[in-house]
């Protein structure tokens, strides 16, 4: 495989991670555009966020079944336009039987493009010989901070849901259909009865620790997501404007602790990056639990964002180098629990500051996180057989603690 393909393969992937941050970012900073253009009650509503994930979760599993017999730059060429015309649907319906139905497209398809996009990225980290993980998943932050402006522009300008989309899908659909001309598979598939043998080995004895990492990360990311700009204003006093800072500062840190994630993993190994991350994000809740004003709360979002942005692309690229020869079927496994820990997280805190209180609330999530510590080992494997020959003859191996090979 040349360097240019490989250049070219990456910077495409990166592309299409951006993509999807844009879109997600569109539906869900503007779901109460889309509550009130189809009349959903407050009742009502949770049925449909909930919908999105489940189906998510089974767009991943069928991606993971797909790709035994079609590449997985396949499904990704076309599960990407597919994720942006159903954001349009969402937008230009006029019932509520048409937004249930774009809505449950847009569910299916963003798991067979999360599952996708990872399949490809842990691909050509292997072809590369180093970590490059973080860097596709800080063009996904970059591309939801792109996609939480525009939607900011949209509700600033009191402009109509799909003038607001409009736009953005007319670019980007034609740019990710150029883009995945250059997409770049792994290792050819084996045949079914290895690949399910393989695959049922991978989902039952070694991923388990992975799985149980991603729900944990994803647990702590939907409590930032849905319940910072309330912590901030009902616990903390905060002004409803200052409320919405904390998000903005997660999402900016999740980018630049991505973004040099990658050095870091080259240089360290991947076990100390993640245990590093850890005790950092569980830093940022306990400083969120105990903070005296909104100021000290931002300040634990912001470490939040800092410790669990290295987590989940780590956990995927521990995924990989666990099943070298079926890394699609373990990545597309282990894919699904990210929409498990989504599903759990929010209405986890929710019940908690109910019944109890929102700063004890915060706790829970901080225990989960540091449960990863017991699993950091999970990140570390055997010296990696990279076989992409393009390499500098001395790389740091992404498996190992900071170990040349």
């Amino acid at each position: 495989m040349t360097d240019a393909r490989l250049r070219h393969g990456r910077a495409s992937l990166a592309f299409s991670f951006f993509s999807q941050g844009v879109a997600f970012a569109l539906l869900v900073t503007r779901i109460p555009a889309v509550q009130e253009r189809y009349g959903i009650s407050d009742g009502l509503l949770p049925l449909f966020l909930a919908a999105v994930p489940v189906l998510a979760g089974v767009g991943s599993v069928l991606t993971g079944r797909v790709v035994r017999r079609v590449p997985a730059s396949a499904v990704l060429r076309w599960s990407q336009p597919v994720v942006l015309l159903s954001l349009l649907g969402v937008a230009a319906g006029d019932g509520m039987g048409q937004v249930a139905v774009a809505l449950a497209v847009f569910g299916l398809a963003v798991g067979a493009l999360d599952a996708a996009m990872n399949m490809l990225g842990v691909s050509l980290q292997r072809a590369y010989g180093r970590s490059i993980m973080l860097g596709f998943h800080a063009a996904y932050s970059l591309g939801g901070i792109a996609g939480a402006s525009l939607a900011w522009a949209g509700a600033h300008l009191d402009l109509a849901l799909v003038v607001s989309y409009l736009p953005v899908v007319v670019v980007l659909v034609p740019a990710a259909l150029v883009a995945s001309r250059w997409y770049v598979d792994g290792e050819p598939a084996r045949d079914e009865a290895q690949a399910e043998a393989a695959a049922g080995g991978v989902a039952f004895t070694a991923l388990v620790p992975l799985c149980l990492v991603m729900t944990f990360a994803y647990i702590g990311d939907s409590t930032v997501s849905n319940w910072s700009a309330k912590y901030l204003h009902d616990v903390l006093g905060s002004s409803e404007e200052l409320a919405t800072v904390p998000y903005n500062a997660y999402m900016v840190t999740t980018l630049v602790g991505r973004a040099v994630g990658d050095l870091a993993v080259r240089r360290f190994g991947a076990v100390a990056v993640v245990r590093g991350g850890v005790v950092l994000a569980a830093a940022g809740f306990a400083v969120v639990a105990a903070a005296p004003g909104a100021w000290a709360g931002m300040l634990g979002f912001t470490l939040l964002g800092f410790g669990l942005c290295v987590i989940v692309p780590q956990t995927f690229a521990a995924a990989g180098r666990l099943a070298p020869g079926n890394s699609d079927a373990a990545v597309a496994r282990l894919n699904v629990f990210n929409y498990v820990g989504f599903l759990i997280g929010s209405p986890l805190v929710g019940a908690l500051g109910d019944v109890w209180s929102y700063r004890g609330a915060m706790l829970v999530p901080m225990v989960l996180v540091l449960v990863t510590l017991a699993y950091a080992r999970s990140f570390a494997t055997e010296p990696a057989r990279y076989g992409g020959g393009h390499e500098r003859p001395r790389v740091v191996d992404v498996g190992r603690g900071g170990d040349e090979v």
